[in-house]
């Protein structure tokens, strides 16, 4: 199985039972993700690219229904959805996107990050609080023996974000799946976590599955991004085929909406000169 893809995905479909009738949310997409790559599902809010994620992760409420097939390490956790909850935690986890809301407010993080540890097999109280330091470390926490100490509310944005990851990495995941893992932090911090992402892949060998809606960010990390609109891809391809050479009008008004830095000029705003 080492030749494996970490993630296979074919003809994924979800569909959403509401009071008003049935939606398809996700509608036939397949797509892998190979050891050591980065790949990215681009788009609007609302075109499925996090149904999408929690598809794959079996993390849908039971009104959701699933078809196809998503073999994780080469289980297919379509045909047996409890495998999913076996393999979620050390050969898939999930990276979710606000951390603000994503931690326990009222438990230390060495509580919450010494939890994973334990989770991930580490029993002794010493041991789980060394494997602690280890991963607030390798996510550049500059003092972790202080930050276990503290609170969630007694950190930056930046740093529980660190934290997230640390604690998705506790179990030593072959795959990450982070949904919009930057996109509630300002943008010099988007820049550290990405960066640290693509360390931690470098130094690792993870695969990520990217969730977000900036193109920005996924030319930074991706090998190859699927744009996706209406619960369908619209175009996949190499991630420098997709940003400098778009075929489809979606994806290049994707790319309009960058931010980009106009010309420097000191004239005031409105100047008619």
């Amino acid at each position: 199985m080492t030749d494996a893809p970490l993630l296979e995905v074919e003809d994924l479909q979800v569909e959403i039972i509401t009071a008003t009738g049935v939606v398809r949310a996700v509608d036939g997409v397949s797509f892998r993700v190979e050891r050591g790559e980065t790949v990215t599902i681009i788009g609007e809010s609302g075109s499925g690219k996090s149904t999408t994620a929690m598809g794959v992760l079996r993390l849908l409420p039971p009104e959701a229904v699933v078809s196809g097939h998503v073999r994780l390490d080469g289980v297919d956790v379509v045909a047996d959805p409890k495998a999913a909850a076996r393999l979620r935690g050390h050969a898939v986890v999930l990276v979710p996107q606000d951390p603000m809301t994503s931690l326990s407010p009222v438990h230390t993080i060495g509580r919450q990050l010494g939890d994973a540890v334990r989770l991930a097999g580490t029993r002794g109280k010493a041991e789980r609080t060394a494997r602690a330091v280890e991963l607030l470390t390798s996510v550049r926490i500059k003092d972790p023996a202080d930050a276990l100490r503290r609170y969630p509310h007694q950190l930056s944005g930046g740093q529980l974000q660190r934290v997230l990851i640390a604690i998705a990495l506790a179990g030593s995941p072959r795959l990450l799946v982070a949904d919009e893992p930057t996109s509630a932090l300002d943008v010099t911090v988007q820049a550290g976590i990405l960066d640290l992402l693509l360390e931690l892949q470098e130094r690792t060998g993870v695969g990520i599955l990217m969730i977000t809606h900036d193109l920005g960010v996924a030319r930074l990390v991706s090998d190859r991004i699927h744009v996706m609109r209406d619960g369908a891809f619209v175009e996949s391809g190499a991630a420098a085929d997709i940003v400098d050479r778009p075929g489809r009008e979606y994806t290049r008004a994707l790319l309009a909406a960058v931010p980009r830095l106009g010309t420097f000029t000191d004239e005031p705003v409105g100047s008619t000169r």
